[in-house]
C-alpha cells in the first residue's frame, strides 16, 4: 500500500485529516466525529444520525444543588497541536468557569485526535482536570461511543468466542420487539430478519472484564469488507481493576471504550470529587482501527484476527511516545515494578507455595482490597507465572500500595511499605521476609526505575484445617450450577457456552426448581457444580411481591471442640441490595450474624456472575454444635426486587486452631 502525504482539510465548520488511508472529518469547534472515509465508503459512521450522534465523548455527571445529567462533550475551541509529515494531533477544549455553576460539570476537559501517516485509522484521548478551588460534582460515567452505519455493519466480535450476526436497531422497536424486565433486554418478536425471531437482545449480555477488553468491534460483510475496531492497549485509566465489568460493542450497531461506570459495581465505583479537591486525568489514547480484506480472501472473519494482531502491536507500542501533551507520560518517565508472590498456608502445604497466575497490581495507597473501589487514579495490573513471578510494567510517577489476590486463595494480599514511582534513580527499603526471618533489604535503582520486591508472602485468611467446603475461591459464581435458560428467552450465542450465565432470565429458574422450598446442601453428598444454583435469589409470590429465601448446608461433625470457636468464611462475588444473615442450628434463633445490607452490583439482571467482592469470617462457639449432623441457615431477607440476591464464591469451615 502506498502513502501519501498527511494532508489536513480546513472546512469551516468542519475540519478534515487524511492519511491516504482514512478521511476523519471532524465538527469545528464541537470535536464531534461526524464522518470516517475508508475503502471506498463515504463515511462508517450512521449518516440518518444527527451529526453529534456519531462519534462522541460523552458522560454522566452530578453536582451540589443540581441533578447534573448527560453530557455529549463538545469543545469551545479549536487548536491543531501538531502538523506535520508524519503525525497530525488536533485540540478541541472545553473550560470551566463558576458562570457555569449547576449548568455544567466543573471539568477542564481537552479532547485530542491523533493521525499518523501510514495508520490504518486514528487516535483519541482526553484530559479531564478539576481545580481545587470549583464546585464538589460526582462523575458517574465516562466513555467513547461509535455509532456505525445499521445497512453495513451486522456482525459484532467482542472476544474469540463471543462474536455473532445480530439484529438491527428496530427490531427492538415497540412494534418489533417485547420490553422486558428492563428497557435494556428486549424479546424480539417481530425482527425483519426472522432468524432473530424470539431472542433476546441486551447489551448487557456482552459486558466483558477490563482485563479482556482489548480489542473488539464490527465487521461489514458485503463488498468491500470493511472492519471497524476499537483497540485499548492499556487499562490503566479505567477504575476499579482487571476485574471490573463494562460495555463493549452492542445492537446499533454501537461500539463504546467505558472508562468510568458504576456498572456491576454501584455507586461504590462512581467518583466523588469534593470543593478542595484537585484533580487531572488522562483517557487513552484509544486506537480506533480500520482494516479490509483482500479481494482473494473470501472470509471477512480474517478481519477480527488482523484486529487482534493490531493490537498486539499497540500493546507492544504502550506507553506511546507520539501522544504530545505533557499531562501524558512517555515511556522514559514511567517506572517498573518486578517481584515474586509466594502463599503461606500450612494447612494446604509446609513449604511456601508459588502464587499462580496470581493477580498483582499498583494503586493508591489504601486498605487491602481497596483497589476494587479505587475510582479515581491509575492502576497497573499483571499476573505473575507458574512461579508467582511478575513483572509491572510502564507505571506512572506516584505513590501506590502493592495489592494482589490468588486463585485458590481467599482474602486480598497488600504489601504494607508504599512504593514510589519516580522519573529517575532513587533508593528503595522494604522488609523481605523468608522462611528463617525477616531482614531489610535496600537496592540502588538506576534511571528507568525499576524496583525488585522479591519474595512478597501472603498468608491468608486461615485458623483452623479445612472441614469442608463449598465452591472454588476466584471471585466468580460462574462454578456453581447455572440453570439453562427458559426456552422463551434465548440468546443463540450462549448456547453451550462457557458464559453460559449471560442468558437472559436465569434468576427466575430458581423458583422453578424449588417452587416450595429452598436449597438444602448436604457436605459430602451434594455436588456444587450440581446442587448450588448459581445466585440466591428472592421467589416470586406474584406479579409483584416477592420474598427472601434461606439455604441450608448440612454437615457432620465428630468429636467437637465445644471450649473453642470454628470459624465460617463466606466470600461473595456480587451482592444487590442484600443482607446476608448466619444462623446455626435453629432457623428461628437471632442470627449469628448478619451482613447488613450490602452491595449494588446488580450482577444478576446484567448476567454479570460476579461484582465486587467481599469476605466474611465469622466465628461459630463449639458449643452451638452438635454431635452428628448439624445445619447453617443462611438468610438473604429483603425481597423488593427479583434482582436482590447473593452470588456466593467460596464457602469454608475450619476447625479450631
Amino acid at each position: 500500500m502506498s502513502y501519501v502525504k498527511l494532508q489536513l482539510h480546513d472546512k469551516g465548520n468542519h475540519v478534515v485529516m487524511d492519511n491516504g488511508i482514512a478521511r476523519v472529518t471532524l465538527s469545528k469547534p464541537d470535536g464531534i466525529v461526524t464522518g470516517i472515509e475508508y475503502n471506498g465508503i463515504d463515511n462508517l459512521l450512521e449518516v440518518l444520525n444527527e451529526e453529534v450522534n456519531r462519534g462522541y465523548w460523552d458522560l454522566v455527571w452530578g453536582g451540589s444543588g443540581t441533578a447534573g445529567g448527560f453530557d455529549v462533550i463538545k469543545g469551545s475551541n479549536f487548536e491543531v497541536i501538531v502538523k506535520n509529515e508524519e503525525q497530525i494531533e488536533l485540540s478541541f477544549t472545553r473550560k470551566w468557569d463558576p458562570s457555569q455553576e449547576g449548568k455544567a460539570v466543573p471539568l477542564n476537559i481537552d479532547k485530542r485526535f491523533v493521525m499518523l501517516s501510514g495508520s490504518s485509522g486514528f487516535y483519541t484521548y482526553a484530559i479531564y482536570e478539576h481545580l481545587k478551588e470549583w464546585p464538589a460534582f460526582s462523575l458517574a460515567e465516562t466513555r467513547i461511543a461509535f455509532k456505525l452505519r445499521k445497512e453495513k455493519f451486522h456482525y459484532m466480535a467482542v472476544t474469540d468466542d463471543r462474536q455473532r450476526f445480530m439484529p438491527l436497531p428496530d427490531d427492538r422497536l415497540p412494534d418489533r420487539g417485547q420490553a422486558l424486565a428492563y428497557p435494556e433486554a428486549v424479546l424480539l418478536v417481530n425482527p425483519l430478519e426472522s432468524q432473530f425471531k424470539g431472542e433476546v437482545d441486551d447489551k448487557y449480555q456482552y459486558s466483558c472484564e477490563n482485563k479482556d477488553i482489548t480489542v473488539h468491534g464490527w465487521i461489514c460483510t458485503e463488498q468491500p469488507s470493511v472492519g471497524f475496531w476499537l483497540i485499548t492497549p492499556s487499562h490503566e485509566y479505567r477504575t476499579g481493576g482487571p476485574q471490573k465489568q463494562n460495555l463493549t460493542s452492542h445492537v446499533g450497531p454501537t461500539a463504546l471504550a467505558v472508562f468510568i461506570s458504576a456498572h456491576y459495581t454501584g455507586e461504590d465505583l462512581v467518583p466523588k470529587f469534593s470543593e478542595g479537591e484537585a484533580w487531572k486525568k488522562v483517557f487513552g489514547p484509544v486506537f480506533v482501527y480500520l482494516n479490509s480484506s483482500t479481494d482473494d480472501d473470501n472470509d471477512p472473519l480474517w478481519l477480527w484476527q488482523d484486529a487482534k494482531s493490531q493490537m498486539n502491536v499497540e500493546a507492544e507500542s504502550w506507553p506511546y511516545s507520539f501522544p504530545a501533551s505533557d499531562d501524558y507520560v512517555k515511556t522514559e518517565q514511567r517506572g517498573n515494578v518486578v517481584g515474586r508472590l509466594l502463599v503461606q498456608d500450612r494447612y494446604v502445604d509446609k513449604d511456601f507455595i508459588a502464587a499462580n497466575r496470581g493477580y498483582v497490581g499498583l494503586a493508591v495507597p489504601g486498605a487491602a482490597g481497596s483497589w476494587q473501589r479505587e475510582c479515581k487514579e491509575y492502576q497497573f495490573w499483571t499476573r505473575t507465572d507458574e512461579e508467582g513471578f511478575f513483572y509491572i510494567s510502564g507505571i506512572r510517577p506516584g505513590q501506590y500500595n502493592l495489592y494482589a489476590w490468588i486463585p485458590g486463595f481467599i482474602g486480598d494480599y497488600k504489601y504494607d511499605d508504599v512504593i514510589t514511582i519516580t522519573s529517575g534513580p532513587h533508593f528503595l527499603s522494604c522488609f523481605l521476609l523468608t522462611p528463617q526471618n525477616i531482614f531489610l533489604l535496600q537496592f540502588i535503582i538506576c534511571a528507568g526505575c525499576y524496583i525488585y520486591v522479591e519474595d512478597l508472602v501472603y498468608q491468608p485468611p486461615r485458623n483452623g484445617a479445612t472441614l469442608w467446603e463449598i465452591g472454588f475461591p476466584d471471585r466468580s459464581a460462574a462454578e456453581f450450577y447455572v440453570p439453562d435458560p427458559n426456552p422463551k428467552y434465548i440468546n443463540n450465542l450462549y448456547q453451550n457456552h462457557p458464559d453460559r450465565f449471560r442468558q437472559y432470565g436465569l434468576w427466575e429458574r430458581y423458583a422453578e426448581l424449588y417452587p416450595d422450598k429452598d436449597l438444602v446442601y448436604v457436605v459430602g453428598s451434594s455436588d456444587y457444580r450440581k446442587d448450588w444454583f448459581y445466585a440466591q435469589v428472592t421467589r416470586k409470590k406474584d406479579n409483584k411481591t416477592y420474598q427472601g429465601t434461606t439455604w441450608q448446608i448440612k454437615f457432620e461433625l465428630k468429636n467437637i471442640d465445644k471450649n473453642h470457636s470454628y470459624t465460617l468464611r463466606v466470600a461473595i462475588a456480587s451482592a444487590t441490595f442484600s443482607e446476608l444473615q448466619i444462623r446455626v442450628n435453629n432457623a428461628n434463633a437471632s442470627p449469628m450474624f448478619t451482613s447488613g445490607l450490602i452491595g449494588r452490583d446488580n450482577s444478576i439482571a446484567r448476567h454479570g456472575i460476579h461484582g465486587l467482592y467481599w469476605l466474611f469470617n465469622v466465628e461459630v462457639a463449639g458449643s452451638k454444635l452438635l454431635e452428628g449432623e448439624n445445619t447453617l441457615f443462611l438468610t438473604q431477607p429483603r425481597s423488593t426486587s427479583p434482582f436482590q440476591g447473593i452470588m456466593y464464591d467460596y464457602i469454608r469451615f475450619e476447625a479450631p486452631s
